[in-house]
């Protein structure tokens, strides 16, 4: 009597991988977990996996099985394209920092991926373009103008002191230089004409009152304020950022003069779909822009929202990513979690980083504490004058932005990084207290 077998069981098909060009320092777990949520797994392509040392340190098991690294040359675009091309069940490519936007884009178009036009997002790389656009639409009140390096008389013409020269296509605050006078702009230019920009140098009037970052979700032309970010910066060295905390109780009214307004300038500069993070002062007439990155704020931005929105704001980059409309764009109005805070912790003085003291203490205070090293110990710090130079930051939670800003500040205070001289900066300036800031 024959009888048939069983059928062996089949290997389950593999999920559809979802692939990200390197990514911000923070928020690599929430966006592993919202790529798993939708049934995928996350590749994260990188050249420097020390970048996420601690994300990568603090993964739970659950998100291992839906993540892995491929280790490549990020600034290779054909050696990226191999990569990508290897990937089984390929569905989407994400970008999360300025850096790798526009080569993001030009690879999801090529591989017929969802994605932006590439077009748009070389517009919001380049910040004179996008003033360009922005004064074609009537919005902002003051001038820009790309000038030379040793054009004195051009920033002047175009805008008057004080002013801000700055990097068309800069991140992190780096090539920035806010000048009040004569003398100044003659510094700030001769030491333009000695930095490796990205861009062309930009100058733009100087803007007087808060600084502030709208935090926004476009799709298919609309957009939602998802809410405001304070931002702090430091007197001296100029445009540091110091700390930030969401959401930011803006009176109603202006609450929905900043909505509509940074629906306008997304709409002008061809945003249509994903993130913004939309810096902006608010001057006696209003918002006013200082520049727009097409992604989640850096630092722990996308961390507050995710903990004030109640929700893994990273679902929605997933969604976009996949060419499907996000439920956060239509979600629930008001903020149903705590708000948060966050500081920036500089060393002192360049060198190499030996650690930090006061990180044990930080559990006595209030607002639930963290701290989350941006550097390991033995990392040389050249520079201290921007984000470069931030070792790590403490963030705080309480029942509105101000105190969770209070509390994350206090505690912040009590952390000291701790340096010692770095052997190879002395060497080659020539002397052993060259290190020093």
């Amino acid at each position: 009597m024959n009888r048939s077998l069983p059928p062996e069981p089949r290997s389950p098909e593999p999920a559809p991988v979802i692939a990200a060009l390197e990514a911000l320092s923070f928020g690599l777990a929430r966006l592993i977990e919202a790529t798993a949520a939708a049934g995928h797994r996350l590749v994260l392509l990188t050249g420097d996996r020390g970048v996420y040392a601690h994300e990568l340190a603090a993964l739970p098991d659950t998100a291992r099985a839906a993540f892995s690294v491929a280790d490549v040359d990020t600034t290779d675009t054909a050696a990226v394209r191999r990569v990508l091309t290897a990937l089984p069940g390929l569905a989407g490519l994400i970008n999360t920092t300025d850096t790798w936007s526009v080569p993001a884009a030009d690879l999801a178009a090529e591989l017929g991926l969802p994605g932006p036009d590439p077009e748009s997002v070389r517009l919001l790389r380049d910040k004179a373009r996008v003033r360009e656009a922005l004064a074609a639409a009537g919005i902002g009140r003051g001038r820009a103008a790309v000038v030379a390096a040793g054009g004195a008389e051009e920033v002047l013409a175009a805008t008057g002191l004080p002013a801000v020269l700055k990097d068309s296509s800069g991140t992190s605050s780096r090539g920035v230089w806010i000048v009040h006078d004569a003398e100044e702009l003659r510094a700030a230019l001769a030491e333009a004409s000695l930095t490796a920009l990205k861009g062309r140098l930009l100058a733009e009037p100087f803007l007087s009152g808060p600084l502030y970052s709208a935090e926004t979700l476009s799709w298919a032309g609309r957009t939602r304020l998802l809410g405001v970010s304070s931002r702090l910066t430091s007197r001296t060295p100029a445009v540091r950022e110091e700390g930030a905390a969401f959401p930011v109780a803006l009176p109603a009214a202006e609450h929905d003069t900043v909505a509509a307004w940074a629906g306008r300038v997304l709409s002008a500069a061809g945003h249509d779909q994903g993130f913004a993070h939309v810096e902006f002062v608010l001057t006696a007439h209003g918002p006013e822009l200082v520049e727009i990155n097409r992604r989640i704020g850096g630092a722990l931005i996308g961390e507050a929202l995710c903990r004030s929105l109640g929700v893994n704001v990273y679902e929605a980059l997933v969604a976009v990513t996949l060419g499907r409309p996000p439920a956060l764009l239509d979600g629930p109005a008001g903020v149903p979690g705590p708000a948060v805070a966050f500081v920036l912790v500089y060393p002192e003085v360049t060198g190499v980083l030996d650690g930090w003291t006061g990180i044990e203490g930080l559990a006595a205070f209030p607002g639930g504490v963290r701290w989350y090293p941006v550097r390991e110990p033995g990392d040389a710090i050249g520079d201290i004058g921007d984000q470069r130079g931030c070792t790590g930051m403490v963030l705080a939670e309480a029942a509105t932005a101000e105190l969770a800003q209070h509390r994350a500040w206090s505690a912040a205070t009590t952390v000291r990084a701790r340096m010692k001289p770095d052997p190879a900066a002395a060497e080659v300036v020539g002397g052993p207290a060259a290190g020093r800031g």
